[in-house]
């Protein structure tokens, strides 16, 4: 089973932009990746994916304003979060797809002036 650190969020502004990070245990490269996240009170939900060949797919709350990328090399998935929003506080995850049994901490995004 793989293991998450995420790393990269804390407090910006509405218009602001932030870089997540999350490295990932186990044989990365071949891992479907996904970040999620988990608004105050809400179920956690998957927000962008991206596939061993580099394809990616995002919600559409996100899409324009997010990028998911990943280096292999690093054993590394980023999110690249611009335009933030208050709507987008919440906390981020890395998972697999289909998903680790194991959840990171996570990384808490605040977005308010």
């Amino acid at each position: 089973q793989a293991q998450f650190v995420e790393s990269g969020g804390g407090l910006v502004q509405p218009g602001g932009s932030l870089r997540l990070s999350c490295t990932v245990s186990g044989n990365f490269s071949t891992y479907v990746m996904a970040w999620f996240r988990r608004g105050p009170g809400n179920q956690r939900v998957r927000i962008a994916v991206i596939t061993d060949s580099d394809s990616t797919k995002y919600i559409d709350t996100v899409k324009g304003r997010f990028a998911i990328s990943r280096d292999n090399s690093k054993n590394t998935v980023y999110l690249q979060m611009n335009s933030l929003n208050p709507d987008d506080t919440a906390v981020y995850y890395c998972n697999t797809q289909p998903l680790s049994a194991t959840w990171g901490q996570g990384t808490q995004v605040f977005v308010s002036s």
